[in-house]
């Protein structure tokens, strides 16, 4: 991967280039509960305040220091991206029936289901306006397809759920969609705003692409292999739904007459199904491949950016790669 990168990294230092930039931001996103209804102050409050690493606002700051780095631009998109990954983690949540989130009780879960939509809703209309105010075009239009995109990769979600024939393709396809859209989206509307060459906007767009990849990756193994109280929701919580990811998709190919995966999603014990497929995982050399390929990711997210000036931003989108792949949380 990067050359000659410091490994052993905290995650604030991931954002030294930007450090006081996200602060900007962080006040812009805060601001979008400061309205005139206790009730939805109150909620909104409660959802921005989730304990998310900000890394897309990041990146757009980041990406966009490569080139011309203008803050009226890219801190309302930043902070409009942070504001539509958050909008579609209160949907997710919802429609998931989570109870928790980063260890917190999730906002349906305090407030109920339609209140939760709506203020996903809401968040939505706020993010969308505050990429509104960078004035582009492009970047608006780049904006509206992600949304749809995103809601493609979950309806995708939906629509596979409980079916136990899925392949690695259509996993790869469904969260290119769901998770690593906004990554791109984050990066490529730096390239855009920051006046990049085409080609760099494009290079920006592939770095954020396969660093969404490799991450929605981690996150999944992360569900098989961290305990409760680090990952803030219960073990196996997406297979528990009826959600197959890389390593079960894995489980399924390594064993396909014995997988218990089946028992999971019916026609057995499906509380022992669910022990018996998160110990093979564990036990099988499963999660070392996985690994393998979130690696290849993180790899082709920093090949794609090898030929931009060696300075601190190209090198934090190094360490932040490097992170992606190694974080436990």
């Amino acid at each position: 991967m990067a050359q000659n990168v410091e490994r052993s990294i905290t995650v604030n230092s991931l954002f030294a280039p930007v450090e006081r930039e996200i602060l900007l931001v962080e006040e812009n996103i805060r601001a979008t509960s400061d309205v005139d209804q206790a009730g939805l102050s109150e909620l909104l409050d409660y959802i921005v305040d989730s304990g998310g690493k900000r890394i897309r606002p990041a990146l757009t700051l980041i990406c966009g220091k490569l080139h011309r780095y203008n803050l009226d631009l890219l801190v309302p998109m930043a902070a409009g991206v942070e504001l539509l990954h958050t909008a579609t983690l209160v949907h997710d949540d919802t429609v998931d029936n989570s109870t928790k989130r980063r260890g917190k009780p999730t906002a349906a879960n305090m407030w109920g289901g339609g209140t939760a939509i709506l203020a996903g809703d809401y968040l939505f209309s706020q993010a969308a306006e505050l990429v509104a105010r960078t004035g582009n075009l492009r970047v608006i239009r780049l904006f509206a397809r992600t949304l749809m995109t995103l809601c493609k990769g979950e309806l995708d979600q939906i629509f596979s759920s409980f079916n136990n024939g899925q392949s690695r393709q259509g996993y790869f396809k469904r969260i290119g969609n769901k998770t690593s859209s906004l990554f791109s989206t984050a990066t490529e509307s730096a390239g855009i705003l920051s006046e990049a060459p085409e080609k760099a906007t494009q290079a920006l767009r592939s770095y954020g692409h396969n660093l969404g990849m490799a991450f929605q990756i981690v996150d999944d193994i992360l569900d098989f292999t961290a305990d409760e109280d680090k990952l803030g929701k219960p073990v196996a919580s997406d297979l528990a739904q009826g959600i197959l990811t890389l390593p079960t998709i894995l489980l399924n190919e390594r064993y396909p007459h014995d997988s218990p995966i089946s028992g999971v999603f019916g026609g057995g014990d499906k509380e022992r199904s669910l022990e018996l497929a998160i110990d093979m995982i564990n036990n099988s050399g499963i999660i070392p491949e996985c690994c393998g390929i979130a690696q290849g990711f993180a790899s082709e997210a920093c090949q794609a950016i090898e030929a931009f000036p060696d300075n601190s931003c190209r090198q934090a989108l190094f360490r932040i790669a490097d992170h992606v792949v190694d974080r436990e949380t």
